[in-house]
């Protein structure tokens, strides 16, 4: 079986019948993991700036994004053992941990938004807490999500990416001018409990090997890090995985700053990152899913990776005035956002389909933040090549990379297919 195939059945691997109930399972859980996300890296920052903080304090709100980068080192930890055994595995994580994270949220309202010693360290609670839920929520959906139900799981996740960009990001700004502080993170943290009641259809009693019959203890600590490198074609997927959007955090570091630049209101950038966003993840989500099922996702990821090129040559042009104007600008920038959710349910599905079994949490949390540590480096270090050398050179450097990228990443998934493996699944 080849990494793009399905992976064999395993544990209580849904069935057509119990497709539903499975969307609505993850659709709740990766929900409860976006509202704290998006309140502390979206909503928190321009609150407690116009509350009076200093922007060197609002500035080191960005390590609030380590955990998440950081959490493959316990992911094998997650894999392992069930921090609750009587709610099961993958549940036994999520349901405390969720309860703490609204916990969390609910202590920020004990402090005003400028006090912003305390709610970074509520903030860094909070991202620890959902990092571990995260993990255990991939670790589900990857060993319940088949080939078949993959696409439409995988634009259920990016959806609800969108959604918490709503509630926890343009909601709480909203509320904030209207009820106040400590009432909206209130709110928000009744808000954060409601998608816990997915966990209540988490089939998630007993594991079973592909044979249908329970694992022994033993091979379920076999979880590791290493265990991932060990595995057929391993060290080309990260690869891929390290490759395929390595250009994007060159353009979306600086793209905000762009669009000011070029003379954009702040009223229709914050309707472009915000509720636009939203509706362009719910909208790309679906739109990706249908082109998985019609093309295929290799085919896909190849597509949408051309897309990208496509918005980052908009933006270059734009920016050399060979193609000017406001509206170029911004139609670059949304379409870049549909986009980017595209990209995130092919690539999911792809992380997805070469995790093993075994240690499904550990695999997928590895190639994500990959994925994200290349993304992160990008961003960093894109506003000192815009002053050093411009915006043009800066986007046109993007788009040449979006396209070795792509063609590196076409040929890598090319060697994947052509070197048959047991999909990484465990064998």
């Amino acid at each position: 079986m080849t990494i793009m195939q399905t992976a064999p059945a395993i544990g209580e691997r849904t069935t057509l019948q119990g497709a539903g109930r499975l969307y609505a399972v993850l659709g709740g859980l990766y929900l409860a993991q976006g509202i704290p996300t998006y309140l502390l890296l979206v909503a928190l920052p321009p609150l407690m700036r116009e509350s009076g903080a200093s922007r060197t304090a609002i500035g080191l709100f960005s390590l609030l994004m380590l955990p998440l980068v950081l959490k493959f080192a316990i992911a094998p930890l997650v894999d392992r053992w069930a921090l609750w055994p009587n709610l099961g595995h993958r549940r036994g994580w999520v349901v405390p941990t969720q309860l703490l994270v609204s916990a969390g949220i609910a202590s920020m309202a004990l402090f005003e938004p400028d006090q912003a010693g305390a709610l970074f360290a509520i903030g860094i609670c909070i991202t620890l807490l959902s990092s571990v839920q995260d993990i255990a929520t991939d670790g589900y959906a990857v060993r319940h999500l088949t080939g078949r139900t993959r696409p439409v799981g995988n634009a259920v996740q990016a959806g609800s990416v969108a959604l918490g960009v709503i509630v926890g990001g343009t909601l709480t700004l909203v509320l904030f001018h209207k009820i106040g502080w400590q009432p909206t993170i209130l709110l928000v943290a009744g808000l954060s409990l409601l998608p816990l009641v997915a966990a209540i259809w988490m089939q998630d009693r007993v594991e079973q090997s592909p044979d249908g019959t329970p694992p022994k203890q033993a091979s379920r600590k076999r979880a590791s890090l290493i265990g991932f490198f060990r595995r057929p074609n391993a060290w080309m997927i990260l690869a891929f995985a390290l490759t395929y959007r390595a250009s994007e955090g060159l353009v979306r570091g600086m793209e905000g700053a762009y669009l000011v630049d070029s003379k954009v209101p702040t009223a229709w950038i914050g309707y472009l990152s915000g509720a636009a966003a939203a509706t362009a993840g719910l909208l790309g989500a679906v739109i990706a899913a249908l082109i998985i099922r019609k093309a295929g996702l290799t085919a896909t990821l190849i597509l949408l990776g051309g897309l990208r090129s496509l918005c980052f040559l908009a933006f270059t042009l734009n920016a050399f005035g060979i193609w000017p104007g406001v509206a170029v600008a911004m139609s670059a920038s949304a379409a870049q956002t549909l986009i980017r959710y595209m990209e995130l349910v092919a690539i999911y599905s792809f992380f997805m389909a070469s995790s093993s079994d075994d240690q499904p949490g550990t695999d997928f949390t590895i190639l994500s933040c990959a994925e994200l540590v290349v993304y992160l480096i990008g961003t960093s270090i894109a506003g000192y090549l815009a002053d050093q050398f411009g915006y043009a050179t800066l986007f046109s450097s993007a788009t040449v990379i979006s396209v070795l990228g792509i063609g590196v990443s076409a040929w890598m998934l090319e060697r994947i297919k052509a070197r048959p493996t047991p999909a990484l699944s465990g064998a």
